[in-house]
Protein backbone atom coordinates (compact mmCIF):
# COMPACT_ATOMS: atom_id res chain seq x y z
CA UNK A 1 0.00 0.00 0.00
CA UNK A 2 1.32 3.06 -0.76
CA UNK A 3 0.10 7.18 -1.11
CA UNK A 4 1.03 9.76 -3.47
CA UNK A 5 -0.13 13.24 -2.94
CA UNK A 6 -0.14 15.92 -5.51
CA UNK A 7 0.01 19.74 -6.02
CA UNK A 8 -1.45 19.91 -9.26
CA UNK A 9 -5.13 18.91 -10.10
CA UNK A 10 -5.00 17.52 -13.50
CA UNK A 11 -1.77 15.14 -12.04
CA UNK A 12 -3.81 13.80 -9.45
CA UNK A 13 -7.27 13.48 -11.79
CA UNK A 14 -4.79 11.67 -14.12
CA UNK A 15 -4.30 8.84 -11.84
CA UNK A 16 -7.81 9.59 -9.84
CA UNK A 17 -10.41 10.25 -12.26
CA UNK A 18 -10.99 6.85 -14.25
CA UNK A 19 -11.66 5.59 -10.56
CA UNK A 20 -13.81 8.01 -9.56
CA UNK A 21 -15.80 8.03 -12.91
CA UNK A 22 -16.56 4.18 -12.45
CA UNK A 23 -19.01 5.40 -10.06
CA UNK A 24 -19.56 8.92 -10.95
CA UNK A 25 -23.03 9.67 -9.04
CA UNK A 26 -21.42 8.24 -6.14
CA UNK A 27 -18.02 10.41 -6.50
CA UNK A 28 -20.17 13.59 -8.12
CA UNK A 29 -18.86 15.37 -4.99
CA UNK A 30 -15.23 15.00 -4.94
CA UNK A 31 -15.09 14.39 -8.45
CA UNK A 32 -16.49 17.64 -9.32
CA UNK A 33 -14.68 19.49 -6.77
CA UNK A 34 -11.69 18.67 -8.30
CA UNK A 35 -12.74 19.29 -12.09
CA UNK A 36 -12.97 22.51 -11.11
CA UNK A 37 -9.92 22.97 -9.30
CA UNK A 38 -8.03 22.16 -12.39
CA UNK A 39 -10.66 24.56 -14.84
CA UNK A 40 -10.88 27.25 -12.46
CA UNK A 41 -7.66 27.70 -10.29
CA UNK A 42 -8.57 31.12 -9.90
CA UNK A 43 -11.33 30.51 -7.96
CA UNK A 44 -9.40 28.74 -5.13
CA UNK A 45 -7.53 31.06 -2.47
CA UNK A 46 -5.54 28.06 -1.24
CA UNK A 47 -3.76 25.11 -2.29
CA UNK A 48 -5.71 22.30 -1.85
CA UNK A 49 -4.38 19.03 -0.33
CA UNK A 50 -4.92 15.62 -3.22
CA UNK A 51 -4.03 12.04 -2.40
CA UNK A 52 -4.57 8.34 -3.56
CA UNK A 53 -4.14 5.27 -1.78
CA UNK A 54 -3.07 2.47 -4.29
CA UNK A 55 -2.63 -1.38 -3.42
CA UNK A 56 0.99 -3.12 -4.57
CA UNK A 57 -1.17 -3.54 -7.78
CA UNK A 58 -1.30 -0.15 -8.43
CA UNK A 59 -5.14 -0.02 -8.18
CA UNK A 60 -6.63 3.18 -6.35
CA UNK A 61 -8.35 2.37 -3.13
CA UNK A 62 -8.74 5.64 -1.74
CA UNK A 63 -9.03 9.38 -3.11
CA UNK A 64 -8.81 11.96 -0.55
CA UNK A 65 -9.19 16.34 -1.19
CA UNK A 66 -9.36 18.98 0.98
CA UNK A 67 -10.05 22.57 -0.38
CA UNK A 68 -9.28 24.86 2.41
CA UNK A 69 -11.08 26.00 4.84
CA UNK A 70 -13.72 23.05 3.72
CA UNK A 71 -14.10 19.49 4.40
CA UNK A 72 -12.11 16.70 3.53
CA UNK A 73 -14.03 14.97 1.05
CA UNK A 74 -13.59 10.95 0.60
CA UNK A 75 -14.06 8.34 -2.31
CA UNK A 76 -13.46 4.56 -2.13
CA UNK A 77 -14.49 1.53 -3.31
CA UNK A 78 -15.57 -1.28 -0.88
CA UNK A 79 -13.98 -2.88 0.80
CA UNK A 80 -11.75 -0.54 1.63
CA UNK A 81 -8.65 -2.02 3.54
CA UNK A 82 -8.00 -0.01 6.92
CA UNK A 83 -4.77 0.05 5.89
CA UNK A 84 -5.58 2.53 3.60
CA UNK A 85 -7.25 4.75 6.04
CA UNK A 86 -4.56 4.69 8.64
CA UNK A 87 -2.22 5.51 5.18
CA UNK A 88 -4.03 8.89 4.92
CA UNK A 89 -4.07 9.51 8.21
CA UNK A 90 -0.36 9.57 8.54
CA UNK A 91 -0.18 11.40 5.93
CA UNK A 92 -2.32 14.18 6.94
CA UNK A 93 -0.73 14.49 10.23
CA UNK A 94 2.81 14.53 8.75
CA UNK A 95 1.12 17.51 6.88
CA UNK A 96 -0.45 18.99 9.70
CA UNK A 97 -3.57 19.43 7.60
CA UNK A 98 -6.32 20.75 9.09
CA UNK A 99 -10.23 20.37 8.30
CA UNK A 100 -13.26 21.08 9.74
CA UNK A 101 -14.98 18.18 9.29
CA UNK A 102 -15.78 14.94 6.52
CA UNK A 103 -18.26 14.16 3.92
CA UNK A 104 -18.17 10.76 2.15
CA UNK A 105 -20.44 7.83 1.90
CA UNK A 106 -21.86 6.85 5.61
CA UNK A 107 -19.95 4.08 6.38
CA UNK A 108 -16.63 5.40 4.99
CA UNK A 109 -17.09 8.78 6.45
CA UNK A 110 -17.65 6.86 10.31
CA UNK A 111 -14.62 4.81 9.54
CA UNK A 112 -12.52 7.59 8.73
CA UNK A 113 -14.49 10.01 11.61
CA UNK A 114 -13.24 7.49 14.20
CA UNK A 115 -9.80 6.81 13.37
CA UNK A 116 -9.47 10.77 12.84
CA UNK A 117 -10.26 11.44 16.57
CA UNK A 118 -8.00 9.02 17.54
CA UNK A 119 -5.12 9.85 15.50
CA UNK A 120 -5.58 13.77 16.00
CA UNK A 121 -7.03 13.69 20.15
CA UNK A 122 -10.41 14.91 18.62
CA UNK A 123 -14.54 14.46 19.30
CA UNK A 124 -16.63 13.92 16.05
CA UNK A 125 -20.24 14.28 15.62
CA UNK A 126 -22.67 14.03 13.04
CA UNK A 127 -23.88 17.40 11.60
CA UNK A 128 -25.86 16.03 8.51
CA UNK A 129 -26.94 12.62 7.01
CA UNK A 130 -27.19 13.08 3.11
CA UNK A 131 -28.62 11.17 0.28
CA UNK A 132 -27.52 11.94 -3.23
CA UNK A 133 -29.68 11.46 -5.98
CA UNK A 134 -29.63 10.96 -9.86
CA UNK A 135 -32.07 12.06 -12.36
CA UNK A 136 -31.70 10.56 -16.17
CA UNK A 137 -35.97 11.56 -17.35
CA UNK A 138 -37.01 14.22 -15.68
CA UNK A 139 -40.80 13.81 -14.71
CA UNK A 140 -42.59 17.25 -15.15
CA UNK A 141 -44.59 18.31 -12.45
CA UNK A 142 -48.14 17.46 -12.26
CA UNK A 143 -49.08 21.11 -11.31
CA UNK A 144 -47.12 23.61 -12.07
CA UNK A 145 -46.81 26.54 -11.06
CA UNK A 146 -47.15 30.18 -13.04
CA UNK A 147 -43.89 31.60 -14.18
CA UNK A 148 -40.65 30.35 -16.55
CA UNK A 149 -37.06 29.35 -15.68
CA UNK A 150 -34.03 32.12 -16.76
CA UNK A 151 -30.80 32.63 -15.88
CA UNK A 152 -29.58 35.08 -13.21
CA UNK A 153 -27.86 38.07 -14.06
CA UNK A 154 -25.45 40.60 -12.42
CA UNK A 155 -28.71 42.88 -11.96
CA UNK A 156 -29.73 39.81 -10.42
CA UNK A 157 -26.73 39.60 -7.76
CA UNK A 158 -28.53 41.42 -4.46
CA UNK A 159 -31.50 38.62 -4.83
CA UNK A 160 -29.00 35.52 -5.13
CA UNK A 161 -26.78 37.09 -2.82
CA UNK A 162 -29.30 37.03 -0.05
CA UNK A 163 -31.03 34.03 -1.16
CA UNK A 164 -27.36 32.46 -0.83
CA UNK A 165 -26.93 33.66 2.68
CA UNK A 166 -30.39 31.85 3.69
CA UNK A 167 -29.55 28.92 2.15
CA UNK A 168 -26.36 28.54 3.64
CA UNK A 169 -27.85 29.10 6.79
CA UNK A 170 -30.61 27.09 6.78
CA UNK A 171 -29.41 24.09 4.71
CA UNK A 172 -25.57 23.63 5.49
CA UNK A 173 -26.36 24.79 8.92
CA UNK A 174 -23.40 27.71 8.38
CA UNK A 175 -22.75 30.79 8.88
CA UNK A 176 -22.12 32.62 4.83
CA UNK A 177 -18.31 32.96 3.96
CA UNK A 178 -17.54 36.61 3.84
CA UNK A 179 -16.81 36.16 0.45
CA UNK A 180 -20.50 35.43 -0.19
CA UNK A 181 -21.11 38.55 -2.94
CA UNK A 182 -18.13 37.37 -4.57
CA UNK A 183 -19.14 33.92 -5.25
CA UNK A 184 -22.34 34.81 -6.03
CA UNK A 185 -21.32 37.06 -8.53
CA UNK A 186 -18.92 34.40 -9.86
CA UNK A 187 -21.57 31.43 -10.18
CA UNK A 188 -23.72 34.48 -12.08
CA UNK A 189 -20.77 35.17 -14.64
CA UNK A 190 -20.16 31.69 -15.48
CA UNK A 191 -23.36 30.93 -16.44
CA UNK A 192 -24.50 28.76 -13.76
CA UNK A 193 -27.38 30.62 -11.37
CA UNK A 194 -31.13 30.25 -12.49
CA UNK A 195 -34.49 31.64 -11.30
CA UNK A 196 -37.70 30.89 -11.22
CA UNK A 197 -39.83 34.05 -12.24
CA UNK A 198 -43.17 34.31 -11.16
CA UNK A 199 -43.54 38.27 -11.89
CA UNK A 200 -40.68 38.35 -9.98
CA UNK A 201 -37.88 35.82 -8.81
CA UNK A 202 -39.40 33.51 -6.67
CA UNK A 203 -37.29 30.40 -6.19
CA UNK A 204 -33.31 29.88 -7.25
CA UNK A 205 -31.26 26.72 -8.11
CA UNK A 206 -27.80 26.20 -9.18
CA UNK A 207 -26.28 24.04 -11.32
CA UNK A 208 -22.92 23.12 -10.47
CA UNK A 209 -19.63 20.31 -10.51
CA UNK A 210 -20.06 19.27 -13.83
CA UNK A 211 -18.37 15.95 -14.45
CA UNK A 212 -17.61 14.30 -17.97
CA UNK A 213 -21.63 12.44 -17.54
CA UNK A 214 -22.78 14.53 -15.29
CA UNK A 215 -24.09 17.66 -13.73
CA UNK A 216 -24.98 18.64 -10.04
CA UNK A 217 -27.93 20.87 -9.01
CA UNK A 218 -27.53 22.84 -5.53
CA UNK A 219 -28.28 26.00 -3.83
CA UNK A 220 -31.75 25.63 -4.52
CA UNK A 221 -33.87 27.97 -2.15
CA UNK A 222 -37.32 29.56 -1.96
CA UNK A 223 -37.64 32.30 0.38
CA UNK A 224 -40.41 31.62 2.73
CA UNK A 225 -43.25 33.56 1.47
CA UNK A 226 -42.98 31.61 -1.50
CA UNK A 227 -43.25 27.98 -0.18
CA UNK A 228 -45.88 25.52 -1.05
CA UNK A 229 -46.65 26.36 -4.43
CA UNK A 230 -44.47 24.34 -6.33
CA UNK A 231 -41.99 27.07 -7.31
CA UNK A 232 -38.30 24.81 -6.18
CA UNK A 233 -40.32 21.41 -7.73
CA UNK A 234 -40.62 23.74 -11.00
CA UNK A 235 -37.69 25.27 -10.74
CA UNK A 236 -35.08 22.09 -10.25
CA UNK A 237 -37.32 19.88 -13.21
CA UNK A 238 -36.98 22.72 -15.86
CA UNK A 239 -33.34 23.07 -14.76
CA UNK A 240 -32.81 19.11 -14.99
CA UNK A 241 -34.19 19.24 -18.25
CA UNK A 242 -31.94 22.19 -19.38
CA UNK A 243 -29.27 19.79 -18.68
CA UNK A 244 -30.09 17.14 -20.30
CA UNK A 245 -30.95 18.92 -23.26
CA UNK A 246 -27.47 20.68 -23.22
CA UNK A 247 -25.95 17.02 -23.16
CA UNK A 248 -25.52 15.71 -19.87
CA UNK A 249 -26.32 12.04 -19.12
CA UNK A 250 -27.63 12.51 -15.81
CA UNK A 251 -28.43 15.29 -12.94
CA UNK A 252 -27.39 15.03 -9.47
CA UNK A 253 -28.17 16.42 -6.16
CA UNK A 254 -27.86 16.22 -2.69
CA UNK A 255 -30.35 16.37 0.06
CA UNK A 256 -30.41 16.39 3.88
CA UNK A 257 -32.60 13.38 5.06
CA UNK A 258 -33.95 15.52 8.18
CA UNK A 259 -36.07 17.52 5.35
CA UNK A 260 -38.69 14.82 3.90
CA UNK A 261 -40.32 17.04 1.89
CA UNK A 262 -37.01 18.18 -0.23
CA UNK A 263 -36.90 14.43 -0.57
CA UNK A 264 -40.15 13.81 -1.65
CA UNK A 265 -40.54 16.23 -4.17
CA UNK A 266 -37.66 15.68 -5.97
CA UNK A 267 -38.47 12.18 -6.34
CA UNK A 268 -41.75 12.94 -7.92
CA UNK A 269 -39.64 14.87 -10.65
CA UNK A 270 -36.97 11.56 -11.41
CA UNK A 271 -34.72 11.84 -8.91
CA UNK A 272 -34.03 8.45 -8.01
CA UNK A 273 -31.82 7.78 -4.64
CA UNK A 274 -28.38 6.40 -5.15
CA UNK A 275 -26.20 6.30 -1.69
CA UNK A 276 -26.02 8.30 1.59
CA UNK A 277 -23.43 10.19 2.94
CA UNK A 278 -22.44 11.54 6.50
CA UNK A 279 -21.01 14.86 7.38
CA UNK A 280 -19.16 14.70 10.44
CA UNK A 281 -17.74 17.71 11.95
CA UNK A 282 -14.53 17.38 14.44
CA UNK A 283 -14.23 19.22 17.28
CA UNK A 284 -12.06 19.43 20.66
Amino acid sequence: MQIQTYIDPAAFLDQAQPFLEAQETVNNLILGVTIRLRDHPEWTKHPPYLAVVENSAGEVQLAASITPPHNLLLAGSPPIPEEAIELLIQNLCAGKWTFPGTNAEKGLALRFAEAWARAAGVEFRAKMRLRAYELRQVVPPLDPPGGTLRLASPDDLETVAGWRVEFIRESLHEDPPEDNHEDALRFIQAGSTFLWEDQQPVSMAVSTRPTPHGVSIGGVYTPPEYRGRGYASACVAALSQRLLDGGKSFCTLFTDLDYPTSNSIYQKIGYRPVCDFTEYTFFG
